[in-house]
């Protein structure tokens, strides 16, 4: 058993192991056992299920904290606040997707259930990769770090123009190269039925599946954003991955709550930017500064008050707009 003890990625076998048998547990529990059978989830059930995986990630935090000590500690919790909020914009993309193909509340957990696993593959495969190349190549930090900055300044002063699912072009080349059928066929990702022209038996994607796919294509394109932050907050592998698999956990479980509330955090855009401006700027200033880094607990502690005071700005400002959903596009009713 000598092996549960060799070191991968920063941390040992049997670390990750644990770690994974976590994720599998409350894949297997979620998918398998309390939503076995397709159904609408409610806000309440949607909050008490995102609390009970905050929690298990906050608990996981601890794990790493007395594995590791106190700096790594902080890092992981740095990781999973920064996740978390930057995900937030990943949810009105998902929103959006869900209503332009119209899917019904009921196979909404479904699709997003499915689309963790392949998160928890693609995840690993970029963060393995990114820990490789900071590895051999220090200085990328530095080409990180920039990336956030011009990110962020970016961020702030783009405009709030609603996500166009119809103009994806991952979209446009599915419907051009694969045979898709007109309308959903209840849970089902593919469906068996005769081709039109040959009336041979053909497999057709459903709408659903294409949800699925955008919303990976999605959690990709925000992955670019996400790890690269992580990254300027810790190298640790074992750190930016947990960190990263446990925030979108309890993110998608908060989907159904955050839904139809997305339009109340109209100043989050503006915190995230200068969150992701400040996780650049402090590789650059701990040089000025002769550190080695900044300390973890002023990272935390800065990242958390930006973003709570976004997070209560948006709430206070918009506390009279309701919204609503129509065709894929989110309306706020003044």
């Amino acid at each position: 058993m000598d092996f549960l003890w060799v070191d991968v990625q920063g941390a040992a076998v049997w670390m990750w192991l644990t770690f994974l048998a976590i994720v599998i547990a409350l894949l297997a529990l979620d998918l398998g056992v309390l939503h076995k059978k397709s159904k609408e989830i409610g806000i309440k059930e949607s909050l008490l299920l995102s609390g009970f995986y905050m929690t298990l990630g906050v608990l996981f935090g601890g794990f790493v904290w007395s594995q590791f000590g106190q700096q790594a500690g902080l890092e992981y919790l740095t990781g999973f606040v920064i996740e978390k909020s930057l995900a937030m914009d990943n949810i009105f993309v998902i929103a959006m997707i869900f209503g332009y193909f119209s899917i019904p509340r009921e196979y909404q957990h479904r699709v997003l259930l499915w689309g963790i696993l392949g998160v928890i593959v693609l995840r690993g495969i970029m963060i393995a990769a990114g820990a490789a190349v900071v590895e051999n190549y220090g200085w990328v930090l530095y080409l990180f770090a920039a990336f956030l900055i011009v990110t962020g300044i970016k961020m702030l002063f783009s405009s709030s123009e609603p996500y166009d699912v119809e103009a994806n072009p991952i979209l446009k080349v599915l419907r051009k190269r694969l045979p898709i059928t007109e309308r959903l066929h209840g849970e089902k990702f593919f469906v068996r039925q005769p081709d039109e022209k040959t009336g041979k038996l053909k497999t057709y994607l459903t709408p659903l599946m294409l949800a699925l796919i955008l919303i990976e294509f999605a959690d990709l394109v925000f992955a670019v954003d996400s790890i690269p932050a992580i990254f300027a907050i810790t190298t640790d592998p074992f750190i930016v991955y947990t960190s990263n698999i446990f925030a979108i956990l309890g993110l998608r479980a908060l989907y159904f709550a955050l839904a139809a509330l997305i339009h109340r955090f109209a100043y989050l855009k503006y915190a995230l930017s200068v969150v992701l401006i400040f996780i650049g700027s402090k590789i650059f200033l701990a040089d000025m500064l002769g550190l080695a880094k900044i300390p973890p607990l002023v990272s935390l502690s800065v990242t958390i008050a930006i973003l709570a005071t976004g997070i209560i700005g948006s709430l206070w400002a918009t506390r009279n707009t309701p919204a609503t959903i129509d065709n894929g596009k989110v309306k706020a009713d003044n």
